[in-house]
């Protein structure tokens, strides 16, 4: 296999891994890393690598998108932000030094908290809890729209949703994802943001968490521009067309798909790192 058949091909899997990423509201990240791994035998520290590029990309193009729709909360992004860019470095940090195989297990550990997540009902959940203290202070309260117009929301328990920003970012800069299932996880269960405002919110912070790890795999000479370019530009393009075809998509299906597949990748990766076959 020639240089440009093997980046076309991973180009192609990409923009699958960005199509069922956008469709499900997880990002391309968690199919990424074991697509390159399993299916074309990359290292996956390089593997990781590519991942973070492709997460900063198709977070750019989103992000703008949803804040000009009004939904991405600036203040609780950029609020959290501190919290999942030192997650992310340490996370980076983490995976110099950390067995190729344990990054396997706990890889495949998150990607069946994924497939789980993938199918977990989505619903805001809102209340008439008096206003939260740092939330007030830091003024993270805020409005999005809807069919009847402006709704406002309150932001609550803004320390735990700080605490578990810091894990997020963690998983982030040691397995290459978004983490964007544990940032809404955050927003939308623990802090009470309503689950359009999380997701879209989420969106724009993946980008920032991944460009904060992937600095520390530039540098320690994991992004190959090889893997990195085939890998962004399919993501961005599966992406895309992904935002296209969602409103006319059965998402319900879309999502169980998803889950089976990501639970199979999953219980692959744990396997093989196990054996240390990595």
């Amino acid at each position: 296999m020639t240089t440009f058949e093997f980046a076309i091909l991973i180009a192609i899997g990409s923009l699958v891994a960005g199509l069922l990423g956008a469709l499900t509201g997880l990002g391309g990240g968690v199919v990424i890393v074991p697509l390159l791994t399993l299916a074309f035998g990359v290292d996956i520290r390089y593997a990781i690598g590519a991942s973070l590029v492709s997460v900063i990309a198709t977070s750019s193009g989103a992000a703008a998108a949803y804040l000009k729709e009004g939904y991405s909360n600036m203040r609780v992004g950029m609020f959290l932000e501190v919290a999942t860019t030192i997650g992310a470095v340490t996370g980076a940090y983490l995976a110099v030094s950390t067995p190729t195989k344990a990054i396997a297990i706990i890889f495949g550990v998150v990607l069946l908290y994924s497939a789980y997540s993938a199918n977990k009902p989505q619903k805001d959940l809102l209340s008439d809890d008096p206003p939260d203290r740092w939330a007030t202070l830091l003024k993270l309260d805020g409005t999005y729209p809807t069919a009847r117009g402006e709704r406002s929301y309150h932001v609550r328990h803004v320390p735990a949703g700080f605490g578990l920003m810091y894990l997020a970012g963690v998983l982030s800069g040691l397995l290459g994802i978004g983490s964007g299932a544990v940032k809404v996880l955050a927003m939308d269960q623990a802090m009470r943001i309503p689950f359009k405002v999380s997701t879209t919110t989420s969106n724009f912070m993946i980008g920032v968490t991944a460009a904060a790890s992937a600095g520390i795999y530039l540098h320690r000479g994991y992004i190959d521009p090889g893997i990195a370019m085939p890998v962004m530009l399919g993501v961005l393009a599966g992406a895309l067309i992904g935002a296209r075809i969602l409103p006319g998509a059965k998402v319900r299906t879309l999502r169980l798909v998803f889950s089976i597949v990501i639970a199979a990748l999953a219980v692959e990766m744990i396997f093989k790192g196990v054996k240390g076959t990595f």
